[in-house]
């Protein structure tokens, strides 16, 4: 007996701090229309109810063909801050990438990028009124604009926020074809510094797991079948070749195509052979209303899990 809690004494000591089993919730791709934005904080309540440690928003606060306006942005922020659960937020390519386009306002979408950083992230703390500390890469005076750009550490896994959007990562930018632009370029190496700092932190720190978020879906099966979007590449093979070095499980989560989903769509680039500590989660996104709950177990060797829950079908908008 005195063995056996000398063994346990040992494995409880291994795992990082804070490593008790945490629950949280992840949403997005809404409100994309009236009915969405008068039920967003219904749907913000509901998570409210059930005790979650945080909850994540992976982008697109409003539809493709909506105007990128001041008040747009400010009215949903405001109901961000009501959020009673720290709320983290990451940005789409609805609210800054796309705004050039006319049914949008033809607003420039760096100065769109601007005003979510200046509104969305304001301070190192989640939005809501619960306080969640968080690292932002923008504390690295050379990436100082990329406030969007976050971690925290829950339950013994450590959580990923990264501004990769839709609209494949905005590599073409206001442009239809013609190459990136150099906005493309300067994020995406950012984008390598911090995803690179996050696994090498989760290794260090032994954690049990790590979950990226972003908006974009970036294309498994295109890349599997060795035609990636240009705008994803890099950061896929990063993924991939960070994801296999890592003793861990791997979770990807992002919004953009509106399927929700689960699976584990990330290939070995030689053998073709599915990555087993990889799993993607798509959030449920409009016409579909609801959330997904997560939780996290440093203790369980599957990690984490995920449950899908639809408040609503919206067979069309409103």
């Amino acid at each position: 007996m005195t063995r056996l809690l000398a063994v346990l004494t040992v494995a409880l000591l291994a795992l990082p701090a804070h490593a008790q089993p945490v629950a949280f919730g992840l949403f997005g791709d809404t409100p994309y229309n009236h009915w969405e934005r008068a039920h967003l904080p219904d749907l913000i309540a509901e998570m409210d109810g059930e005790n979650l440690a945080f909850v994540v928003h992976d982008g697109d606060i409003k539809s493709g063909s909506e105007v990128c306006s001041d008040d747009m942005l400010q009215g949903v922020l405001a109901v961000f801050k009501k959020s009673a659960t720290p709320l983290v937020y990451v940005p789409g390519d609805n609210e800054w990438t796309d705004c050039h386009r006319k049914s949008n306002g033809r607003y420039d979408p760096l100065e769109r990028l601007d005003k979510l950083r200046e509104w969305f992230f304001p301070d190192d703390s989640a939005l809501g009124q619960r306080p969640l500390k968080l690292v932002r890469q923008s504390s690295d005076g050379g990436f100082a604009r990329y406030r969007e750009n976050v971690r925290w550490e829950a339950g013994g896994a450590l959580f990923v926020g990264m501004n990769v959007p839709g609209s494949d990562n905005n590599f073409n930018g206001a442009r239809h074809g013609g190459g990136p632009v150099a906005e493309f370029f300067e994020r995406s190496a950012a984008n390598k510094v911090w995803l690179a700092q996050a696994f090498a932190l989760a290794r260090s720190r032994k954690l049990a797991g790590i979950l990226i978020v972003i908006q974009g879906n970036p294309g498994f099966h295109a890349a599997n079948a060795g035609n990636p979007s240009p705008g994803y590449r890099d950061f896929l093979t990063q993924l991939r070749e960070e994801t296999q070095a890592f003793a861990g499980q791997v979770v990807l989560v992002h919004g953009d195509t509106h399927q929700h989903r689960i699976d584990q769509p990330l290939e070995d680039s030689a053998t073709k052979e599915t990555v087993k500590n990889f799993t993607r989660v798509e959030t449920i996104g409009s016409p579909f209303f609801g959330w997904v709950k997560g939780t996290v177990d440093a203790s369980d060797p599957k990690v984490f899990g995920f449950e899908p829950r639809f408040w609503k079908v919206r067979q069309q908008a409103n």
